[in-house]
């Protein structure tokens, strides 16, 4: 909506933080039928990026408004870390977070197995959290050093959150296999066991979400900030397994902050640019075709709980059977998935290169993978060389019909192989990102 209104869109995320509408204690409602539950903490990443559009497109951004949002993210953040830090270790959990029955069980309600599970994507997402909040904070730090304080206090807890996520966990037993190079939930049981739920989705992909390079104009323009961070870097054991430095002309260094570091990341691509993996001709899977011939199956209690890959309406009887995660196309984790590839190939540039698609010895730069991402994207709308349209699949009325083949539907979300819309039909508040996509393909 900030593209069309920038003004609109600023209200709208000033009203989702507005005192009558999020808890007294920092929790910000999820949606109409069970305010409790948690989504993905995305305000602040919506937030910074209409900030920096509205300042793209009058040359000032509105500071006053950035600094009213950040004042009360700082209380939904506050909230995050009490809440869903079971053991103060910086891996966190949060339940479904809008990934439905991605999963073996039900994230929201108790385990059958007993104990608790740490959560690959409600880690990354907080590690998310920590760097839009860091890059509000050095942004208000230009015009107020007050801020500087804050912006430390974001970059030191994002270490940390990456620290766990690649090594500590709870016991010792991080989120990152480092045997087949990706992300997984951890299970830990009551009698102090762990288990690897060894399932290829999204909840592995979306530690790719955090990353965001520290520029030195803008380390060196803010000098407690900078000597914060220096002593940070000298002080903090193992801290060049979890930032990327690269050296600029003029002597200055360029930090990338990312769960995912410059030596993980071909690994976790591998599995996304694969078309027998996550790559579908109209975008990135929600889970991997891998499980179409490999389901994961688990066994508790007698009863046997597994997970396919399943392209289309789901057969899993959570959260009403009405909603599926198991390899369909989603709109709202694609468009980040392209921003975080754009991010990192900001920081490595032309030189960096992976084989894209996986197994077919063709190289190419990660500005180049997110834009044919884009366009694999913009494919389910846009017409083929046939003159028909994959989002509208076999009916024949959309496709043909002079009186229809026009009225294009925002579907929820998308067959995993062949692009057909499917689920609700008005999903508007996620699927009208490709107006965004095709404006950057355009440009």
């Amino acid at each position: 909506l900030t593209l069309v209104d920038p003004d609109f869109g600023k209200q709208q995320l000033k009203l989702m933080l507005r005192e009558r509408y999020m808890h007294p204690n920092g929790q910000i409602p999820a949606y109409e039928w069970n305010f409790g539950d948690v989504n993905p903490p995305v305000h602040a990443w919506s937030t910074i990026f209409t900030y920096r559009l509205e300042k793209g497109q009058k040359g000032e951004g509105d500071k006053e408004w950035l600094k009213s949002c950040f004042q009360k993210l700082l209380l939904n953040f506050t909230w995050w870390v009490n809440r869903k830090d079971r053991n103060g270790r910086n891996v966190f959990e949060g339940g479904f977070l809008g990934l439905d029955n991605i999963g073996v069980f039900d994230r929201s309600k108790p385990l059958p197995t007993g104990g608790s599970m740490e959560q690959s994507d409600g880690t990354s997402w907080m590690a998310m959290y920590t760097l839009n909040m860091l890059a509000i904070a050095l942004e208000l730090a230009r015009h107020n050093p007050a801020y500087e304080d804050v912006a430390s206090k974001f970059f030191e807890h994002f270490v940390h959150i990456t620290a766990a996520m690649n090594h500590i966990g709870s016991d010792g037993q991080g989120l990152w296999d480092d045997e087949d190079g990706f992300y997984y939930d951890v299970l830990h049981l009551p009698d102090g066991s762990h288990q690897r739920f060894r399932i290829r989705s999204l909840v592995g992909l979306i530690p790719l979400f955090a990353v965001e390079t520290l520029e030195p104009e803008v380390v060196d323009a803010l000098p407690g900030f900078r000597r914060r961070l220096e002593w940070f870097l000298h002080n903090y054991e193992n801290i060049a397994d979890h930032i990327d430095e690269q050296r600029v002309a003029g002597g200055g260094i360029r930090r990338l902050l990312s769960v995912v570091n410059l030596r993980r990341l071909p690994r976790v691509l591998r599995y996304l640019l694969d078309e027998n993996e996550f790559l579908a001709p109209h975008g990135i899977r929600s889970i991997s075709r891998h499980h179409r011939d490999q389901p994961y199956r688990l066994r508790v209690n007698g009863n046997e709980y597994r997970v396919d890959y399943e392209p289309a309406e789901s057969s899993s009887g959570l959260f009403g059977g009405n909603s599926n995660w198991r390899g369909p196309i989603w709109f709202p984790v694609n468009y980040l998935l392209i921003e975080s590839l754009q991010k990192f190939d900001h920081f490595v540039g032309p030189e960096f290169q992976v084989e894209f698609p996986t197994g077919t010895g063709r190289r190419a730069r990660l500005w180049d993978v997110a834009a044919e991402l884009s366009r694999r994207l913009n494919r389910l709308f846009l017409r083929d060389e046939r003159g028909r349209r994959a989002v509208h699949g076999d009916t024949e009325k959309f496709q043909t019909d002079p009186h229809w083949r026009e009225l294009l539907l925002f579907y929820e979300y998308f067959h995993g192989d062949t692009g057909r819309g499917l689920g609700a039909s008005h999903q508007t508040g996620w699927t009208a990102l490709v107006a965004k996509m095709l404006q950057q393909s355009g440009e």
